[in-house]
């Protein structure tokens, strides 16, 4: 479908042109031609004419042609030969055939073109309209006459035009929607662009210009159109984010519902009057939305301080560093059940990972309540904690170390005595530096005085009964 302005949209040549002879442009001649005015004819032309090298359509059968280089000025709305306004379906199909083909460079789809224009704006309203006694500017368009003078391939491109002015006449609706869900800068989501009849049914071979901000479109011609599906359905647009608000518009030519003339300056009332590749109008379709960076992840590693063995079953706080929620890529907050900032469980490996965080964004993730075997060290006024960004599309890693508590300390002291049963005593000592703490001490220095005051006893005990002897 090729490009087209409104008719009426300025002077066809400009201004000081030299007139000169009717220059046909695409279409056929016909022999013979169609009697008026009493006078035998010996051809027709049905095509184009080319007027300040801009191919138009004459909608006024046996007037005079328009020389080329005619001064042309916006006329009224299209009417009949006779004056008489056409039928809104007539007028619609003029403009939407006008839209499609009026710049065609096929002879057979002009002279059909040609011939449909004088057949619904010159047909006879009786009988005595075809009188050829009467004047050309009476004279009415005998259709079947001039139909049957046409090569085939013209008629069947008459039944052709035909059917598609009826199948896709405007008025048409345009639309152009971005995704429902923000998008992500660098990722294509799909925009579609919708144009329709006013039944539903898509549009098809419609030529869309496409210009776009903060976005790339992925498969435009060079001049930046895609056309729409022949299946009818909507224009699917593979656009990618380059920044945080993607817009995206479309233009494109409607058929307007009723096509306008342009009419001679000089001569209006003796020169055909004409249409150019106009009857449309031009829409405009846009839509924005916004779009983020690609999201990131935090990977989180609890290890013992000395032996860097990961630590299981650490809960942790994922936060912003003054506390409030991070925030997931779809903007909405991190939190938990209660509402606060989620809390994570490293798992057997002593690692977590948070993922689908918005990007760039800065997280602190701070130790709730420590493992069993190290609650020594943990200060819950002032619990372990530790910072970073999280990039577009990366991976933060952050450590938490913990340390082990002070572990148990055996402490062995001599019996004294081998008759003592078991020949040691046994104590436990628990000092957080892993000294023996003074009153296991103490208890152990009693033991020892015990054990040597009754080794003494025995002793004497043993001496008396040698001097008795």
């Amino acid at each position: 479908m090729g490009s087209a302005v409104l008719a009426g949209s300025g002077l066809l040549a400009t201004t000081g042109t030299a007139i000169a002879a009717p220059e046909e442009g695409i279409g056929h001649e016909t022999t013979p031609g169609q009697p008026y005015a009493g006078i035998e004819r010996d051809r027709d032309w049905l095509g184009s004419y080319i007027v300040g090298d801009k191919q138009v359509w004459c909608v006024r059968f046996a007037l005079k042609a328009p020389d080329t280089g005619e001064q042309y000025e916006p006329g009224d709305e299209l009417l009949t030969k006779w004056g008489d306004p056409l039928p809104d379906d007539v007028a619609a199909n003029i403009s939407y055939l006008l839209l499609r083909y009026g710049t065609t460079q096929d002879a057979d789809q002009a002279a059909a073109l040609a011939h449909l224009l004088h057949s619904w704006t010159s047909a006879p309203r009786d009988p005595s309209d075809l009188d050829p006694g009467k004047p050309f500017q009476e004279i009415g368009y005998d259709i079947d006459f001039q139909l049957g003078k046409l090569p085939q391939g013209a008629k069947d491109a008459v039944e052709q035009l035909r059917a598609d002015a009826e199948k896709n006449r405007g008025p048409w609706e345009a639309s152009l929607t971005a995704p429902e869900q923000e998008q992500v800068i660098g990722e294509a989501a799909d925009w579609t662009v919708t144009v329709e009849h006013p039944d539903g049914t898509g549009v098809t071979g419609v030529p869309v210009t496409i210009t776009a901000t903060d976005a790339e479109v992925e498969g435009l011609d060079e001049d930046g159109t895609v056309t729409t599906p022949d299946n009818g359905d909507p224009l699917t647009l593979k656009v990618t984010p380059t920044g945080p608000n993607p817009k995206v518009e479309g233009e494109l030519s409607t058929p307007a519902e009723r096509p306008y003339v342009q009419q001679a300056v000089e001569n209006p009332d003796g020169v055909q009057r004409v249409v150019s590749t106009g009857g449309e109008d031009q829409v405009k379709v846009e839509d924005v939305t916004t779009a983020v960076t690609a999201p990131g992840k935090v990977a989180v590693g609890k290890i013992d301080e000395e032996s860097k063995a990961g630590i299981a079953g650490v809960a942790l706080r994922v936060s912003l560093p003054d506390g409030g929620p991070a925030l997931k890529q779809d903007g909405t907050e991190l939190v938990g059940p209660d509402g606060q900032p989620a809390v994570v469980t490293t798992g057997d490996q002593g690692t977590v990972e948070i993922a689908d965080l918005r990007t760039p964004q800065e997280i602190m993730i701070t130790e709730v309540a420590p493992a069993k075997g190290y609650e020594e060290a943990f200060d819950a006024a002032n619990p372990p904690s530790v910072t970073g960004t999280v990039e577009p599309g990366g991976t933060l890693t952050l450590t938490v170390t913990n340390k082990a508590n002070t572990p148990t300390v055996p402490i062995f002291i001599p019996a004294g005595d081998p008759g003592v049963s078991g020949g040691v005593v046994e104590l436990s000592a628990a000092g957080g530096d892993g000294a023996v703490s003074p009153g296991l001490l103490g208890l152990g220095v009693l033991a020892l005085t015990g054990t040597a005051v009754a080794g003494g006893v025995a002793w004497r005990k043993r001496l008396a009964a040698a001097g008795e002897r």
